[in-house]
């Protein structure tokens, strides 16, 4: 007894070392933080070959199965604290590509469909337009498998794994789209993250993932590290398509508003009544038919905010932030997946002390019953989602362009901001200040990085400290009347 408990508690230091974050000034966040590192902990650990499920161990929620959550919003905390069980995950996917391969094959289509909703690796979805239509679940597992192979480092994962898992779902994208008489790739009928529209043309979320997805592959097979003879059947015309495909992917964009719609014709769309929708109606879709929905300006859940995260080299400055000032008041926050990605971009654009609101949304969304359904289960996403935000929306970390970036940022309710992570096997410490940021490498390699675009080395067991620019402040984008995250007190305790 006393072995096992000496090997959990060293195996329990060392994932802390990797993975804390310690929040100064909000006792509340930081507890919660750490508590869901813990839950997260807790169901990637031990998957080994199976799904980590959308409630991880905690309920009969969803009844066990798995959604993209995992790749999107799970995993990237397990790369960069627990690399092995990310690779594990992703394991999983690779196992179930028979039947991914099989059900695009059943919908005329080539390369791998994963399913939107399974525990085996069926599709267990009935509703066409949320499940078989959010075809995105393909380019979040390529996404997922990217992030891991850059932040891990691991050329036998990507031999063995990884290249299968993008070439597969690159050739779902080049069969299930097509180039229009512009000479644009299109990408028609789709769903994206937001379940309140469906069946939309040129989702803009879709088609960046399917981009990105798409490269990775041809990266994947024509790298310097590549080995194509475990796919001779890919052509150079195949590769030739893909890359026409990436290069002239459509992405929408609304002269008039100088925003993207979400997909072709969002913009067009009325708007949500939103002044005569009590607050007794929320969530919508359990108050008012989804052919209202769907015809509407309105948004469930972040989707061409979390376009601005996933691509996030796609977009200006200005861009994103026409685009979230945008999208604020028509985003309801009906699922748990939306507050930590709303949180994220709010930092990037300067509107630090609503993504803090959005902040204690995503980290206390079980320990305070926000949704009254905890009974149920936990909600990973979301529990994830709150490390996220620390480090992806305050340290300001993007990793979509092959490298390790940061802008920091704090908001005026914090001291201080510290978190932890792995990057190509060496363990790096960030401490954000409100005038200056420490990074310093506790191993022996050396890390590169990027703060603020300037490059920054940093040597084995050393430090760097770098100032944090003033920041102008903003005017709030508003959100729909009654949806407003919740203040927390700007001295919170």
């Amino acid at each position: 007894w006393d072995g096992m408990l000496a090997e959990q508690r060293e195996y329990l230091d060392r994932f802390w070392d990797s993975a804390d974050v310690h929040v100064d000034g909000d006792d509340g966040i930081q507890q919660a933080v750490r508590f869901g590192l813990f839950q997260i902990l807790q169901a990637g650990a031990r998957a080994e070959g199976r799904a980590i499920p959308a409630k991880g161990l905690t309920g009969p929620g969803y009844d066990g199965h798995a959604f993209w959550d995992t790749e999107s919003f799970v995993l990237p905390v397990l790369t960069y604290s627990l690399p092995a069980a990310a690779a594990d995950a992703l394991k999983w996917r690779h196992s179930i590509l028979p039947q991914a391969r099989a059900r695009a094959a059943q919908l005329g289509l080539s390369g791998a469909a994963f399913p939107w909703r399974t525990i085996a690796g069926e599709e267990c979805s009935a509703y066409w337009p949320a499940g078989t239509a959010a075809f995105h679940v393909g380019a979040d597992v390529a996404d997922a498998v990217a992030r891991f192979q850059l932040v891990a480092g691991d050329d036998d994962f990507a031999r063995r794994f990884g290249t299968d898992l993008l070439v597969e779902t690159a050739r779902l994208w080049a069969s299930l789209g097509y180039f229009d008489l512009a000479g644009e790739f299109r990408i028609d009928g789709v769903t994206g993250p937001d379940e309140y529209s469906a069946i939309a043309d040129n989702n803009v979320y879709t088609n960046l993932m399917a981009k990105q997805n798409l490269l990775a592959a041809i990266r994947a097979l024509t790298g310097p590290h590549a080995d194509r003879s475990s796919w001779p059947d890919v052509t150079d015309e195949e590769l030739n398509t893909w890359q026409r495909a990436a290069d002239h992917m459509r992405l929408p964009y609304d002269e008039r508003l100088r925003v993207h719609p979400q997909a072709d014709g969002f913009t067009d769309h009325a708007v949500w009544n939103f002044a005569e929708t009590d607050a007794s109606q929320y969530p919508l879709l359990l108050h008012f038919p989804y052919f209202e929905l769907y015809r509407k300006q309105v948004v469930k859940q972040a989707d061409l905010v979390l376009a601005l995260l996933r691509a996030s080299d796609e977009f200006t400055d200005e861009q994103k932030q026409r685009d979230i000032e945008y999208y604020e008041p028509l985003t309801v926050r009906d699922s748990s997946l939306s507050a930590c990605i709303q949180a994220i971009i709010a930092a990037e654009t300067g509107h630090l002390d609503l993504a803090y609101d959005y902040w204690g949304e995503a980290a206390l969304m079980d320990l305070d019953d926000l949704e009254h359904n905890t009974r149920d289960g936990l909600h990973m996403a979301s529990l994830a989602g709150s490390w996220m935000v620390a480090v992806a929306g305050f340290g300001g970390l993007r990793d979509s362009g092959g490298s390790l970036a940061f802008r920091p940022r704090l908001p005026s309710a914090l001291r201080s901001l510290t978190f932890n992570l792995r990057w190509q096997g060496t363990h790096l410490t960030v401490t954000i200040g409100h005038e200056e940021v420490r990074y310093t490498c506790n191993g022996e390699s050396h890390i590169d990085l990027l703060h603020y675009g300037e490059p920054v080395r940093i040597g084995p067991n050393g430090t760097q400290i770098r100032p944090v620019p003033a920041l102008a402040p903003r005017p709030r984008p508003r959100q729909p009347p009654g949806r407003e995250p919740a203040q927390r007190g700007r001295d919170a305790d």
